[in-house]
């Protein structure tokens, strides 16, 4: 199964990708030809049964991790085959990131957090759209406080913001989540939620967790290294229904 946007301008897409870590009796293959593409300014869950290669195919197309076969671009650039400082300035100029640890360091306030990818690139927020991620993100009042001051969730909405105000092409997400009580980690998708639907982020999400999918515009689904399935409009319902379908992918009766 190939799972496509139609109609859509594409953020992101695999073609072909193999993924092959190890050799002889240790070889694992963790993609197996997989083919698909997410559309700007929408909001895609990958989700799958543990091993299925779903964070192996987030860290492909962010660049993060090389592909034996087939190609991933961003936008019209073709990210396989960059050399490193081409690499380097594609995922600082074009490419946020959010993963499940937030990453924050200590010494510096929340707004110095948010500004360090624009500081590193020589680069300074743009007033307008800085307001509209401090408001969005709902952070105004605690900008001046460092990681130890902030609760959990409060230091996810830093690192959604770090990686949204340098408005990359898309924002590859990590189990944002995964660390959060079910309130904050709410609060999160929400702000997620809103920035696709406000401003017309991409983001393209792994996560294990159905509630956490039905924020997005459209799941896909990966067993052993395949694309096995997708869901457009998802509730926690149907994602629970699905995954428990691919409990059983790679049988003999699922060929």
């Amino acid at each position: 199964m190939t799972p496509t946007t139609t109609g859509e301008a594409i953020a992101a897409r695999a073609d072909e990708v193999w993924k092959v870590y190890g050799s002889g009796e240790a070889r694992v293959v963790a993609l197996r030809g997989v083919s698909a593409s997410f559309g700007q300014g929408r909001f895609t869950a990958i989700m799958g049964p543990s091993g299925s290669g779903k964070s192996t195919l987030m860290h492909c197309l962010a660049g993060l991790d090389t592909v034996d076969r087939g190609s991933v671009h961003i936008g019209g650039t073709q990210v396989s085959g960059l050399g490193d400082k081409a690499l380097t300035r594609l995922r600082r100029d074009r490419v946020g990131f959010i993963f499940q640890q937030f990453n924050l360091l200590p010494t510096l306030s929340a707004a110095e957090n948010i500004k360090l990818p624009l500081d590193i690139a020589g680069r300074k927020p743009d007033p307008q759209w800085w307001d509209v991620v401090i408001d969005t993100v709902g952070l105004r009042d605690r900008l001046s406080h460092r990681p130890s001051q902030l609760s959990g969730g409060q230091q996810q909405r830093v690192a959604c913001a770090r990686a949204l105000v340098a408005r990359p092409d898309v924002i590859f997400a990590d189990e944002p989540t995964g660390n959060l009580d079910s309130r904050s980690g709410a609060e999160v998708l929400s702000f997620l939620r809103a920035s696709v639907r406000e401003h017309r982020q991409t983001i393209v999400m792994v996560t294990h967790d159905p509630v956490a999918a039905s924020y997005a515009d459209r799941v896909v689904f990966l067993a052993d290294g395949e694309f096995v399935d997708e869901l457009h409009d998802p509730t926690a319902e149907t994602v629970l229904d699905t995954m428990k379908r691919l409990d059983t992918y790679g049988e003999p009766v699922m060929i």
